[in-house]
């Protein structure tokens, strides 16, 4: 929200600088993001009037003029520009006028005295470029500074407004701030209901009353719409960021800056039949104002004709009913529309405009009517006109229900000694109706602050006004004692650590996603869809992490990154039965050479087991890895990741149709997994070391190719021999002497009791009963 400071102080007028106006304006909650002068410093430039102008006798291009400035001596000037002429006004820039980047000195132009200079925009600062002088209207007055006469000696602000501030989208709810800040007197501009001269030709039908519950327009016939717009106008208007178009443009954009109330103008002679309020036709298209074809949708509010769509409500009006310099007849459109109707339909068409900026946020429903009084007061003015009667349709209107503030919790939040007194004035400096009893206010906000709702808000209402400033910072005096900690309970921070530990860099990627991610690389139909998406490449909530792993993986390897180990924390979203459900998971991605390059060892690509060491390190040895296809991985290179018997996530090498798709020349591993059956460990417990030498055996048997190594060592192990210590695998062979389709595995177990040094015999027997297990469950035969 930019605005002009002397626009601001014509309706508030507080006893403090500009500097001082910006602070009190930040320390209440409206933050000014910018305060940037009209115009460069400059002085001794007046207006004035050219006199007489005759040809430079020794330059084709020049001129000597003779100008009144208001000393009552003429002044002669040597001048160049190709529209000064004899009664035109224009700046003048005296002898000793300092202007930005030179000073104005006496001098001789080609043998010619010159006592000054008529100056441009661009001598003044005002513009980059010019093609000439700055012409003055004819009333300007003779001898007036320029700065005084073009309020040059003016700030722009600029706030950097919160959404539900949006009451302060206009500059009569900036100065109500302001009022209420500072305690000057509100002088807002009066609106009077306008007599009509005529009556309104149209009807106006409202079909979706909840989209729209209050609409109202008039008629105003004979309007000059060609008419010059005025120059305090156009001024306030370009200080505020918009272009001045036209009069009757002009004046609905100055409405909307002065209230905050959008306002549209149509050409009455060409609408065709009554006024109706309506969603978009299936099919139905409609050529806006920027020359854009829209194509609507069914959920888009449109002001319709008999013919068809006129504009899209609330975000931008049609070109065909568009007022131009021809139009006599218009028709003026105030209205509100519900916040939710307008949200995100601008953006779907690739807009923004200043209606539908203020709609989405909600717009004051109590000054719908005053903004047509005001802007059909301002058009009779400027352009003339016989006003009709006010034609509108209202329904249910938004309620401001009475919110209850307790003192004692008011008190308990700030932490600041407030009389209730001063509790008091705050709410009537604000505007708000309140009632006090037994220390409780019952407070009724106004139409145009629709963000009080809540308790909390009307704390942070006094809390502001206030000022947050003379909130004293007092240290909290408190007793501190560590909280207890589970030894079996992990932090997060442990899982990041574990990974940085392993070369690993963290990366922190959206939730949006785009919906072919999750249906192609995830495999999810039935991803979660958002409403208003901020892109279209955004469209969904990711349940899975690998596309952003992914994603940036080929930003670095377009950066010349050889290769890339990235990992991250992050929610995945899914639907449950009572709705959404988000999870914790922790996922993470390796291309490219497995070490960086080194003489002590040739290089070799990132496979499947180097990840999967990470993984056995992230949960302690303990997973299990059960194989399993999954749409992203290779089908022959992909596993589930499993933790006390529950499946936890993935593991697997990248599958090769997506190696293609990302342009991925060499390996790419990944793995994700729940991250809280992670920081789930079990406690240490004591074992006594033994005092005797273990015993080794090793037992080689011959199963079928397809029975997994993990299959035996879980058989072995859950025997529970107290006397095995570890079994592990050391061998695995194929060929002479093994039967085709066939393996050996070749097996070491460890063996130890605590108590004494175990016999042959005691060995033997393990070993024995440990090869009834294999050949019964597995099948497996002693290798020869």
């Amino acid at each position: 929200m930019q605005f002009s400071e002397i626009w601001l102080r014509q309706y508030v007028n507080p006893a403090i600088s500009s500097e001082q106006l910006g602070h009190a304006l930040t320390m209440a909650g409206l933050e000014v993001e910018a305060m940037d002068a009209v115009a460069p410093a400059f002085s001794h430039v007046v207006v004035a009037e050219v006199l007489t102008a005759e040809k430079h006798p020794d330059a084709d291009r020049l001129q000597v003029l003779t100008v009144d400035v208001g000393s009552g001596t003429p002044l002669q000037i040597v001048c160049g520009a190709s529209n000064a002429r004899v009664g035109l006004k224009a700046p003048c820039a005296m002898v000793g006028a300092a202007l930005p980047g030179f000073n104005i000195k006496q001098a001789k132009v080609r043998g010619v005295e010159s006592f000054g200079m008529m100056c441009s925009a661009k001598e003044l600062g005002l513009a980059e470029e010019s093609s000439g002088l700055l012409e003055l209207p004819a009333e300007a007055v003779i001898g007036t500074d320029i700065r005084d006469y073009l309020q040059l000696n003016d700030q722009l602000f600029t706030l950097k407004l919160t959404p539900n501030r949006s009451d302060c989208l206009s500059i009569v709810g900036v100065a109500r701030d302001v009022a209420a800040i500072t305690g000057a007197a509100l002088q807002v501009p009066a609106t009077a209901s306008i007599s009509p001269v005529a009556s309104t030709d149209f009807k106006i039908s409202v079909r979706e009353p909840e989209a729209c519950p209050y609409y109202s327009g008039r008629s105003i016939r004979g309007v000059n719409a060609a008419v010059a717009t005025p120059d305090w106008m156009q001024r306030r208007l370009e200080r505020s960021g918009i272009r001045s178009i036209s009069a009757i443009v002009d004046i609905t954009n100055y409405v909307l800056l002065e209230l905050g109330q959008p306002l549209h103008a149509f050409d009455a002679g060409k609408l065709q039949g009554d006024i109706e309020v309506r969603y978009a036709n299936s099919g139905e298209a409609l050529s806006l104002l920027n020359q854009q074809q829209a194509n609507l949708q069914q959920d888009m509010l449109v002001i319709a004709d008999a013919h068809g769509p006129l504009a899209l409500a609330g975000i931008m009006g049609g070109l065909d009913s568009a007022v131009s310099l021809e139009t006599r007849d218009i028709f003026l459109e105030s209205a509100y529309f519900a916040p939710g109707v307008i949200a995100g339909k601008a953006r779907r068409l690739g807009l923004s405009t200043d209606s539908s900026y203020r709609f989405e946020r909600g717009v004051d429903f109590g000054s719908t009517r005053q903004a047509l009084e005001r802007a059909t007061a301002l058009i009779l003015e400027i352009c003339g006109g016989e006003p009709g009667d006010v034609v509108e349709v209202k329904s249910a209107l938004p309620t401001r229900k009475p919110v209850t503030l307790r003192y004692e919790r008011l008190l308990s939040v700030l932490g600041i000694p407030l009389e209730r007194s001063e509790v008091s004035a705050i709410f009537a400096r604000l505007g708000f109706a309140a009632r006090e009893s037994d220390g409780r206010y019952e407070i009724t906000p106004p139409s145009y602050r629709f963000d009080i709702e809540i308790e909390e808000d009307l704390i942070e209402e006094v809390a502001r006004l206030h000022g947050y400033e003379h909130i004293p910072a007092i240290a909290p005096q408190a007793t501190l004692a560590m909280l207890p900690a589970s030894g079996s309970e992990l932090n997060r921070a442990w899982v990041r650590d574990a990974l940085v530990a392993g070369g690993y860099q963290e990366i922190v990627s959206y939730s949006f996603v785009d919906a072919s991610w999750e249906r192609d690389l995830l495999g999810n139909n039935d991803a979660i869809v958002l409403k208003n998406p901020i892109a279209s490449n955004m469209s969904v909530m990711r349940s899975g992490l690998w596309g952003g792993l992914l994603q940036t993986l080929v930003y670095n390897l377009n950066r010349k990154q050889p290769r890339a180990k990235l990992f991250e924390i992050g929610s995945a979203y899914h639907k449950a039965d009572s709705g959404y459900a988000e999870t914790m998971r922790v996922s993470g991605l390796a291309y490219g050479a497995a070490h960086p390059e080194q003489w002590a060892e040739d290089e070799r690509d990132v496979d499947f087991y180097d990840v999967k060491a990470q993984v056995d390190a992230l949960t302690h040895g303990r997973a299990v890895y059960q194989a399993a296809t999954h749409p992203a991985l290779h089908p022959g290179q992909s596993a589930h990741i499993l933790l006390d018997g529950k499946i936890i996530g993935w593991l697997g090498k990248l599958h090769p149709k997506w190696q293609q798709h990302y342009q991925l020349p060499r390996s790419t591993v990944v793995f994700e997994c729940d991250l809280a059956p992670l920081l789930t460990v079990q406690l240490p417990r004591y074992q006594e070391v033994a005092k005797f030498p273990p015993v080794r055996r090793d037992i080689a048997v011959v199963v079928d190719e397809a029975t997994p190594v993990q299959a035996l060592l879980d058989t072995m192990n859950d025997a529970k021999n107290v006397l095995i210590s570890d079994i592990a695998l050391f061998d695995i062979y194929r060929g002479k002497g093994v039967p085709e389709n066939k393996k050996s595995l070749a097996f070491l177990v460890l063996m130890q009791d605590t108590q004494k040094t175990l016999t042959d015999a005691e060995a033997d027997a393990v070993m024995s009963n440990l090869l009834a297990l294999l050949k019964t469950k597995h099948g497996a035969e002693l290798r020869n």
